[in-house]
């Protein structure tokens, strides 16, 4: 597995606009999840989710005209990839159980400061300089601006959970660094590593599942359209989008955008839930926005 980092750039227009949107469609995938467990208990909904994942990964390389083709030397990385991804998955879903909605939103945003730093230690062309670490605090302390309310009235007892949801942001900055590396040396990387996601996914969830659920789901088209959203569109062409940004630029440099999910998720609860923001959202906006500009325009 190769690890030169000499063919990844700084993002350039088209780096920087697609993860914009898929900035954007992430932040919706919470909704998502909210309105599909009204009708489908929570490991239900997630392995029925990776399953429309992996057959989006089968469609797309169908459509690619592309033979997926695995060799020996990549099953050691992507059983890694799939390691990390369910090992992170499961802390980020105890942890949010034993938080608030507003604490687990503050510690899982810090995956990009976290792939940031593995990131500086990992990949010699990616590295932290004070402006970018300086606007990445500032655009940090807007999240923390636009959950302000939700922290300072929640209780003293999520201690537990902080902690588990930090760990899992922690893991989640690991997984991205670790994809950037591997798809560096690793064919049909984008379809390759959506396969053992949607495999991982798929057996832990639904293996979880049988266990502990025995309630049933109501087919209704709400679960439907929020299967779609989080099948197709998030596990399924969200993570080819990440893995193709991942492979192509300076990991740091896009994950900072990232930062902003939370801005675009409070938007869209407005917009889709009716959840109308305070004014708050005004200058958790100009934080996140300049923040991002000062760690983004950053030149080593």
């Amino acid at each position: 597995m190769s690890t030169n980092s000499e063919k990844r750039i700084k993002p350039d227009k088209k780096g920087v606009i697609l993860a914009f949107i898929l900035s954007i469609l992430w932040s919706g995938n919470p909704i998502s999840i909210k309105v599909g467990l009204e009708d489908a208990p929570p490991l239900r909904l997630g392995w029925m989710r990776f399953i429309l994942g992996g057959i989006v990964a089968i469609l797309w390389a169908l459509y690619n005209k592309e033979f997926v083709r695995f060799k020996k030397r990549d099953f050691i990385p992507l059983i890694g990839t799939g390691l990390l991804f369910s090992v992170q998955l499961g802390f980020m879903n105890v942890g949010q159980n034993y938080t608030s909605g507003g604490h687990g939103v503050i510690m899982i945003t810090t995956f990009p400061l976290w792939a940031s730093i593995f990131s500086h230690l990992f990949i010699p062309n990616d590295k932290l300089t004070k402006p970018k670490i300086f606007g990445m605090i500032i655009a940090y302390t807007g999240i923390i601006i636009l959950f302000w309310e939700s922290i300072s009235n929640s209780a003293n007892s999520y201690l537990i959970g902080d902690l588990l949801m930090l760990t899992s942001a922690m893991l989640l900055g690991a997984r991205q660094i670790y994809i950037s590396q591997i798809s560096q040396g690793l064919e049909q990387a984008e379809i390759k590593i959506l396969y053992t996601q949607a495999f991982v996914g798929t057996l832990t969830f639904l293996g979880f599942s049988l266990l502990f659920e025995t309630s049933t789901f109501i087919v209704s088209y709400s679960l439907i359209l929020a299967l779609f959203y989080q099948g197709v569109i998030i596990a399924g062409f969200g993570f080819i989008g990440q893995t193709w940004l991942m492979k192509r630029y300076l990991p740091s440099r896009i994950l900072i955008i990232n930062i902003s999910q939370p801005l675009f998720g409070v938007m869209l609860a407005w917009i889709i839930l009716g959840e109308v923001p305070g004014i708050e959202l005004i200058f958790a906006t100009f934080f996140v926005l300049s923040g991002s500009y000062l760690a983004f325009r950053n030149r080593q």
